[in-house]
């Protein structure tokens, strides 16, 4: 076998063997930064829209729960927005 058979013997191997890492599944790093930014992308507008709330709560006379609840409702709505769009453009 001649140096440039064999040189191209192991070219070839290497290519496939870098194909195969390509199609490889995710690894456990992936996974968890995967799965913590769209914990985070969910969870954040959750405790932000109920900070928010109870602050505008507490500017209104009485006992009031009304702006907590719609604004946890709508970082609900808007977490599950976040975290579907971070999905859709990662596949």
């Amino acid at each position: 076998m001649s140096s440039r058979d064999r040189l191209l013997k192991d070219v070839g191997q290497d290519v496939r063997r870098l194909e195969q890492r390509e199609r490889a599944p995710a690894t456990w790093v992936g996974i968890a930064f995967t799965g913590g930014t769209v914990g985070l992308l969910f969870v954040v507008p959750i405790v932000a829209g109920a900070y928010l709330g109870r602050w505008l709560d507490s500017l209104a006379s009485g006992y009031s729960v009304r702006w907590t609840v719609s604004l946890i409702l709508l970082g609900i709505a808007l977490g599950a927005y976040n975290a579907l769009r971070f999905l859709r453009s990662r596949s």
